[in-house]
């Protein structure tokens, strides 16, 4: 699997927004792990969402090191992969809806946001291998169903969504993207679907 010009573009930008712009280039090391994963076969974004992961993590500790470096994922990038094979393996059988227990009300309380949660993991639990020839309509539909779920989210957010837009925009003008670029739409698509979900407690990482 060879990164496209795009998803490497993607990862650097997205390394620049989590160290607020600190790390904003990566290391020659850093540019043999990403070669590493490419070689690995590993998805792109599996390694955003280890990138997220670790920095999430790192945000919590008292004293966190100083110096970071790609390498550091390694763990967490292993987390995303043996997630993703299990949500494969699992099939029809995943119960939908466990994890709505955990999302905050009103949004637990409104019957076609759990509805359409319920829908997105089922979805997710029965996507085929990604050699099957139905996998890309597969994941399109999968894709569709989290938006939809989603944009319910952001809808109950009311005027609280405005702060969380006002914040991201200034992250990501942070770390240098331009907007309107495809890095940008990417970046703004991904970190706005993970603030709104964490405004809800709504488990859709790993997606």
């Amino acid at each position: 699997m060879a990164y496209t010009r795009e998803e490497k573009d993607w990862l650097e930008r997205e390394w620049a927004f989590r160290a607020w712009g600190r790390a904003g280039l990566l290391s020659t090391d850093d540019y043999r792990q990403v070669l590493a994963w490419e070689a690995e076969g590993v998805a792109m974004d599996l390694v955003v969402s280890a990138l997220n992961a670790f920095f999430d993590r790192r945000e919590k500790r008292e004293k966190p090191r100083t110096f970071v470096a790609l390498k550091h994922l390694d763990r967490d990038v292993a987390k995303a992969v043996k997630l993703r094979g299990a949500i494969l393996r699992a099939g029809p059988g995943l119960d939908p809806g466990r994890d709505w227990a955990q999302v905050k009300v009103p949004l637990h309380d409104d019957p076609a946001a759990k509805a359409a949660f319920e829908a997105w993991q089922r979805l997710q639990a029965a996507a085929p291998s990604p050699e099957s020839a139905g996998y890309l309509a597969h994941h399109d539909q999968e894709r569709e169903a989290r938006a939809t779920l989603l944009v319910l989210a952001e809808a109950a957010l009311g005027p609280n969504a405005e702060p969380l837009r006002a914040e991201l925009r200034q992250r990501l003008e942070a770390a240098e993207m331009k907007e309107g670029s495809l890095v940008w739409k990417r970046a703004w698509s991904h970190h706005w679907a993970r603030l709104v979900a964490a405004a809800w407690a709504l488990p859709t990482e790993g997606a």
